[in-house]
């Protein structure tokens, strides 16, 4: 029963692994299609950017749990501290057996990244050698200030680039700028694109950094024992509330750009229902973020915690509007 029972968790240790909203694990659907449907633009679709996009969604979701996974059982001691909840420290797996599914995500990971190229097999393979040791090392020995938050941002960031590399590579289409790698392929693509795609890096890491930044006050006291730099035991939990405002604000800023074309004067597809949708958004983010950034030493961990959960939701949701705004352009255009 015990055999059984591991042979068939990689499909259903989701319901029981952590208490993830169900909105969450279907706005990661939308959240990996949306970026290479924003490189693609408004244009007809056929089996080639369909299949892309179903890979992309793949790719990024496999790697989604395989990173999670990794963290839980390199994190599992600061974890009985901050997190007796999670299935290694409250005993409901063994690493040993969390290993091999992680093992499971990650074969899933390159299997699909090389189906799409060899330079998105190439990207997801950086991004999972960082990770690896960021999680298992880095984040523990290196003695910059705030190491940990300064960096985990970057496996998101994966999320931008694997996405248009994915056009970029698969998809051939008129460009301003070919870029031959000769066995891994060629780059298609033009000044435009790569300014959007810039954008939206740094929108993605200043949103992700400004909720861990949150959710690294509520864990200071584990990390704190663990040696793990963040912002809040580096610098002290009122002034991670402080620069979590400052990223929240910064995203913002950036989201606007990634729409408003004139200020860097490049092409963007998204229309007023990205923008308008982004802001209220974004102002209900700074809200929290502010009462943060007053919050007293009593209750700083409590609305951190609140901050961290609805920042990630900020986060999320900007990458689903920009399906969304997508998604009806393209309707429009082609049945209207």
């Amino acid at each position: 029963m015990e055999k059984k029972s591991f042979l068939t968790s990689p499909i259903n240790f989701l319901a029981h692994w952590r208490s993830l909203p169900p909105y969450e694990l279907i706005s990661y659907i939308f959240m990996y299609a949306s970026v290479p449907m924003l490189a693609y633009g408004i244009q007809p679709y056929d089996s080639n950017i369909v299949r892309i996009i179903v890979f992309t969604i793949i790719t990024l979701y496999a790697g989604f749990f395989a990173a999670l996974i990794w963290n839980d059982i390199t994190d599992a001691d600061i974890d009985f501290v901050a997190h007796p909840d999670r299935p290694i420290p409250s005993g409901r797996i063994s690493k040993r057996k969390f290993f091999a599914i992680a093992l499971f995500f990650s074969a899933l990971v390159f299997i699909f990244a090389i189906l799409v190229s060899p330079i998105c097999l190439i990207i997801v393979g950086a991004a999972a050698l960082f990770v690896a040791f960021h999680d298992k090392y880095l984040k523990k020995f290196v003695k910059i200030p705030a190491y940990s938050e300064i960096f985990t941002p970057v496996q998101w960031v994966v999320v931008a680039v694997f996405g248009f590399f994915a056009v970029w590579t698969a998809i051939p289409q008129d460009s301003s700028i070919l870029i031959d790698l000769s066995f891994l392929g060629t780059i298609n693509t033009n000044k435009d694109a790569i300014i959007q795609m810039i954008v939206l890096v740094l929108f993605t890491y200043f949103a992700d950094n400004a909720h861990d930044l949150a959710e690294g006050i509520v864990d200071a006291e584990g990390d704190k024992i663990h040696g793990v730099r963040t912002y809040a035991t580096s610098f002290g939990e009122k002034n991670a509330a402080r620069v979590s405002f400052v990223w929240f604000l910064i995203s913002g800023i950036l989201g606007v750009i990634l729409f408003y074309t004139i200020i860097l004067s490049f092409f963007t597809i998204l229309s007023f229902v990205f923008l308008v949708l982004f802001i209220i958004l974004w102002l209900y983010i700074m809200f929290y973020s502010y009462k943060l950034l007053k919050s007293d030493k009593k209750h700083i961990k409590k609305i951190g915690a609140i901050v961290g959960r609805k920042g990630f939701d900020y986060f999320l949701f900007s990458y689903n509007l920009i399906f969304l705004d997508v998604l009806i352009q393209i309707i429009i255009s082609n049945f209207y």
